[in-house]
């Protein structure tokens, strides 16, 4: 097992929740933050007092607003503080690394910082944790025929020499997080079951996104 990665029985039941929309964290992807506002500068370091984890979810639009603020998505995934740094004016400028996925089972009261948190049920996602399992197999060729074009449309730079050496679930991984996808979307592809259904669906999605924002025909008007 790689250092500072946990065993399922070593989570947290009860974790701090960060609810951020749009900001996708999937189980071994590096999401990088810049923390700023008061109750989130205090999680964080809380955090780091408490097993330096803590939840990213994304406010669900369809979900009434709760006790403790807007309503969110039941599942998201537990990170782990692997960089951190403090700036001149304040803030904190942190990496989380995706440890896996949970399900909400209850919202608590909100912590003594105003931040929220969770009870957390890891059961389903057990998986999430293997470092060392095979990766469901997916049309990489397919993936990265869906990618320029995608990327093209967006207006997006790529490294493609460092895109082309990404293994195959590095580059699912990284794809879903940084794809500026809605939050449906994003939520989406955080449940998907497994890195293969996750692949076919970024494609899905890509192919949609270039489609969208593709100039109009020669001779017509946009």
């Amino acid at each position: 097992m790689a250092p500072f990665h946990p065993r399922l029985a070593d989570l947290p039941e009860e974790i701090a929740v960060f609810p951020l929309s749009g900001a996708l964290l999937l189980p071994q992807g590096r999401l990088p933050l810049n923390i700023f506002e008061p109750r989130y500068l205090a999680m964080t370091l809380d955090s780091v007092a408490k097993g330096r984890v803590f939840g990213m979810v994304q406010a669900d639009p369809r979900a009434p607003r709760g006790a403790t603020g807007p309503g969110v998505y039941r599942i998201g995934c537990l990170g782990r503080l692997s960089s951190f740094s403090e700036t001149d004016d304040g803030r904190l400028l942190i990496t989380l690394t995706g440890l896996i996925r949970f399900r909400i089972a209850e919202e608590l009261p909100l912590a003594e910082g105003g931040y929220r948190r969770v009870r957390a049920d890891y059961a389903d996602f057990s998986r999430d944790l293997l470092l060392d399992g095979p990766t469901p197999a997916f049309d990489r060729e397919e993936l990265l025929g869906a990618l320029r074009p995608y990327f093209r449309a967006r207006g997006i730079d790529a490294n493609w020499e460092a895109v082309e050496q990404m293994a195959d679930a590095m580059l699912v991984t990284t794809l879903s997080m940084v794809c500026p996808f809605e939050v449906p979307e994003k939520q989406a592809l955080l449940e998907a079951p497994d890195c293969g259904e996750r692949a076919r669906m970024l494609v899905a999605l890509m192919r949609m996104g270039a489609a969208a924002n593709a100039p109009p025909p020669e001779g017509r008007p946009s």
